[in-house]
């Protein structure tokens, strides 16, 4: 597919091809529901914790002797069922992260870039250079782009950029290898440098196989079946 390029005053200066397996592909909402959930629950802190009977401070004497009080037995007054006691199954710290299948987040990838070139939310910009870190520029240049918040894309190599960024709060500086399905929904607008497009395509698009594909071998142990004629005596 063909998309414009344009400048940071907002001019065409010319088309960019996009391959249609990235920008162009159907979209799976199913797989960007999978991936932000994935996403959502690695970004959890897990630190929530409880005090069991073993963790709470005191009850190590026995409240009262076993029989003759009339009472139930009670070995502590921190168990479970008195008052002060500690949590049974509480939570405890732990990791919500999940592992996604290495196809299912490139089609979900695939998904989120093809969702925002399908709604016309996808700017590929000819350079976004800075020569120093210049929020107030690239403030301006957003606002005559008609994008105020929007995931910028462009080589990790542009630092000047990721400083620039880092003080907007409605946009966010990734690097090609740092996209991902969560940012690109969260922002409506999606700018790409012209140059950091096929870093895109390199990543998300399969590797493809250079070694040939080895040729059957007969199994060890079987000779082969045609057999040379034995000689005839003299």
């Amino acid at each position: 597919m063909q998309i414009d390029i344009v400048n940071i005053e907002g001019k065409t200066v010319g088309q960019a091809s996009l391959a249609d397996a990235v920008f162009g592909a159907k979209v799976k909402e199913h797989l960007l529901w999978e991936m932000v959930n994935a996403q959502r629950a690695a970004k959890r802190a897990g630190t929530h914790s409880t005090k069991t009977r073993a963790n709470v401070r005191g009850g190590g004497k026995k409240p009262y002797k076993q029989k003759g009080t009339g009472n139930a037995r009670q070995g502590s007054n921190r168990a479970p069922n008195h008052a002060g006691g500690g949590k049974v199954f509480g939570p405890h710290p732990r990791s919500y992260a999940y592992t996604v299948p290495k196809k299912v987040k490139r089609a979900a990838l695939v998904s989120a870039l093809s969702l925002r070139a399908k709604e016309k939310k996808l700017v590929v910009i000819d350079a976004l250079a800075f020569d120093a870190p210049k929020t107030k520029r690239l403030a301006g240049i957003l606002k005559v782009l008609g994008v105020p918040s929007a995931v910028l894309v462009d080589g990790k190599e542009n630092a000047n950029l990721s400083k620039s960024a880092r003080n907007l709060p409605k946009s966010k500086y990734l690097a090609p290898e740092g996209l991902n399905v969560y940012d690109i929904l969260n922002h409506p607008s999606l700018i790409i440098a012209a140059g950091a497009v096929k870093l895109i395509e390199a990543r998300v698009l399969p590797p493809e196989s250079g070694t040939p594909t080895p040729t059957a071998k007969a199994p060890k142990g079987k000779k082969s079946e045609a057999k040379s004629a034995p000689a005839k005596a003299a």
